[in-house]
């Protein structure tokens, strides 16, 4: 799967040739595509063609049927858009549910990568032609090679592009680690940087009243905080995959490691002695947006590190423009704002990921491999569908030209947004829309793909004063194959029994090596085995 670039050293002429041959063995017509020069009469016909495509997307609220940019993508490309309104918190089992009904869409997210192989076996998808990506998809195809370079490789299966993959620049900023502030003041205690540290605040935070209540109902930690932990021995462990990591140049996956016992010492210790939060097993969120935490919104854990670095933001934290393009202070969002609307009086600070016993440090980070965008398998058999399927994703994804993005993304300029001043550096949601959060759905807008382009927003320089580009643990395997597949929603409860009963003391520290033992004869030998393969090129999906 390490693959290098396939036209990296190649001729133009022979790459044009190329395009030309699978153009015309795939039927795909040369004159269906906006790139396209020839005019020969069958290339005409296939031009003047309306094409119905059915189209999938991230959807926070249902696309209307007549919503404005879809008509006008519709009246530009002259086709019949169809945008499927899977509700993104239950999209593959409503996708699955259409594909077990025989419909396959056109425009085929794959929000799960793992997922990739999983369709392609089911065969629902279609393998994108050689140069066809290039030919009709020019700037997503450059953005993908210029600023996430190996990351096409990572959507072909048997040698052939089934995934464009979905690349997220902001994940270079990992997951914060996050504290009371209040608390730490009303302590005397600084923000802490080492696990001793880290461990002498969580005490304070349980047994010292640190919101003055006079009772005794706080806890240093739950669920998320433990990932700092873990990381501070160099590892990721509570997270919904096996995280695999690069030791002396293979693969292990870090919850086998036998550094996490001496992890597992401290929180068994911990909760032991009332400091982790004992409801840590059903998790800090309670409903609602995943990514809130209400443990620590409700004053009932003292840090966490959960959701990610925009789920943080304080009033004032940067500037940003209004609806009259003024420049004013940032307001609270998700966890901060309903921290503070539950208690005006509370505040958050950062801290760094605390370093552990042998100078180890880190906490989670998302890969910059998101998702996927595939062509649905039926796509393939209309000739020039595919080709006009890639052209409109190009035009509102990857365009080259600043306004027409911006439209595509946020609607109409002077109706729904606007540039804030003469840097364009930034857009102005106009009223009402600036106070519908999912108003791009409501109008049909960014139904696209995310780009690979560098972060250089406010929000993202905020985020690197912040060094939160620095010490992520990110999972360093990328590809899905069958053995994990098969084997890892079963392994992955095996280490989560493991871990909750050593760390509640049902079991001992001791027992780790039975539970490794266990988890290998589970699969995880295979997977593993599977793993370093890829790692070393030897493996072929």
């Amino acid at each position: 799967m390490r693959t290098r670039q396939r036209y990296g050293h190649r001729p133009f002429t022979l790459l044009l040739m190329t395009v030309l041959l699978v153009l015309n063995g795939c039927g795909l017509e040369a004159g269906s595509g906006a790139a396209a020069t020839s005019k020969t009469g069958a290339q005409d016909d296939a031009q003047a063609k309306r094409y119905k495509i059915s189209w999938t997307m991230h959807l926070n609220e249902a696309v209307p049927e007549d919503a404005e940019m879809i008509r006008y993508l519709e009246d530009k490309f002259n086709v019949d858009l169809d945008v499927w309104n899977l509700e993104n918190a239950n999209y593959e089992a409503l996708l699955d549910l259409k594909l077990a009904q025989g419909e396959i869409p056109d425009l085929f997210r794959i929000r799960q990568p793992q997922d990739l192989l999983k369709y392609q076996e089911q065969q629902v998808l279609a393998d994108i032609p050689e140069g066809v990506l290039e030919h009709y998809a020019p700037n997503l195809t450059r953005l993908l090679q210029q600023n996430a370079p190996g990351y096409l490789a990572y959507g072909q299966l048997d040698g052939k592009q089934y995934g464009i993959p979905v690349v997220n620049a902001t994940n270079k900023f990992r997951v914060p680690v996050v504290y009371r502030e209040d608390w730490l003041q009303a302590l005397g205690l600084p923000v802490p940087t080492t696990l001793a540290e880290f461990e002498q605040v969580m005490y304070a935070f349980t047994k010292r009243d640190p919101d003055g209540n006079g009772k005794d109902d706080t806890y240093g930690l739950s669920s998320e905080g433990m990932n700092v932990v873990f990381g501070a021995f160099g590892q990721m462990v509570f997270t919904e995959q096996l995280y695999f990591a690069d030791k002396a140049g293979r693969l292990v996956i870090g919850a086998l490691e036998p550094e996490m016992k001496e992890a597992l010492r401290y929180l068994q210790k911990w909760y032991k002695d009332g400091i982790i939060d004992p409801e840590f097993v059903t998790g800090e969120n309670k409903g609602g947006y995943k990514h809130l935490s209400h443990a620590f919104i409700n004053g009932r854990i003292g840090m966490t590190s959960m959701g990610n670095y925009y789920h943080w933001i304080q009033n004032g934290d940067y500037k940003t423009f209004n609806a009259q393009g003024e420049e004013v202070p940032v307001e609270a969002a998700f966890n901060a704002l309903e921290l503070t609307n539950k208690n005006s009086r509370a505040r958050i600070v950062f801290g760094p990921p605390v370093t552990g016993p042998t100078g180890q440090s880190g906490s989670k980070a998302y890969d910059l491999l998101m998702s996927y965008t595939a062509i649905g398998a039926n796509a393939a058999k209309e000739p020039g569908k595919l080709a006009k399927i890639l052209e409109i994703l190009d035009y509102v994804s990857a365009n080259p030209n600043l306004e027409e993005s911006m439209t595509m993304k946020y609607g109409v300029k002077g109706k729904h947004w606007t540039w804030p001043g003469a840097s364009k550096d930034d857009v102005v949601v106009l009223p009402p829309y600036d106070e519908q959060p999912n108003y791009t759905n409501q109008i049909g807008a960014n139904i696209g793909m995310m780009e690979p382009s560098a972060p250089t927003g406010r929000r993202e320089q905020w985020a690197a004063t912040l060094g939160l580009d620095r010490h992520g643990i990110y999972n360093a395997l990328k590809v899905p194959f069958p053995s994990l597949i098969q084997y890892s929603p079963e392994l992955i409860k095996l280490r989560n029994k493991a871990y909750i009963a050593i760390i509640t003391g049902d079991r001992s520290v001791g027992e780790f090596d039975a539970f490794v033992a266990s988890f290998m004869a589970a699969g995880g030998k295979q997977v593993l085995a599977d793993a370093n393969a890829w790692y070393g090129g030897q493996w072929k999906p």
